[in-house]
């Protein structure tokens, strides 16, 4: 089996302010709004993520993604308006913590190659 493309999807309640939010993340708007709550950003060549309003599952998805300068991301984010967490050393990396809604977190690593 040769996966080519993987689909995040992130459930929310409120979809409104989770989109906003995963737009200051990204840096920009979704790159596709295909439905009344949906909206899609495309974050790699292979990888979506999804935001999706589905109150029943919201705070269910946990996320990490792997960047190439951390200190530099770090920055961006914090001039976007993000207060990243603590930054914590881990076998595989170093990760971000962010909470942008009860029992929600996201994380950015840097991976050690």
């Amino acid at each position: 089996m040769a996966i080519e493309h993987v689909l995040a999807v992130a459930p929310v309640s409120d979809f409104d302010t989770a989109a906003a939010w995963y737009g200051r993340l990204f840096g920009r708007a979704p790159d596709n709004r295909p439905m009344p709550g949906l909206a899609d950003w495309r974050i790699t060549g292979g990888g979506r993520l999804q935001v999706w309003r589905d109150p029943d599952r919201a705070g269910t998805a946990l996320l990490n993604f792997a960047v190439d300068d951390l200190p530099a991301h770090l920055e961006a984010l914090a001039d976007r308006g993000l207060a990243p967490g603590e930054v914590r050393e881990a076998d595989q990396g170093v990760r971000l913590s962010f909470a942008p809604a009860p029992a929600r977190q996201d994380a950015l690593r840097r991976p050690r190659f």
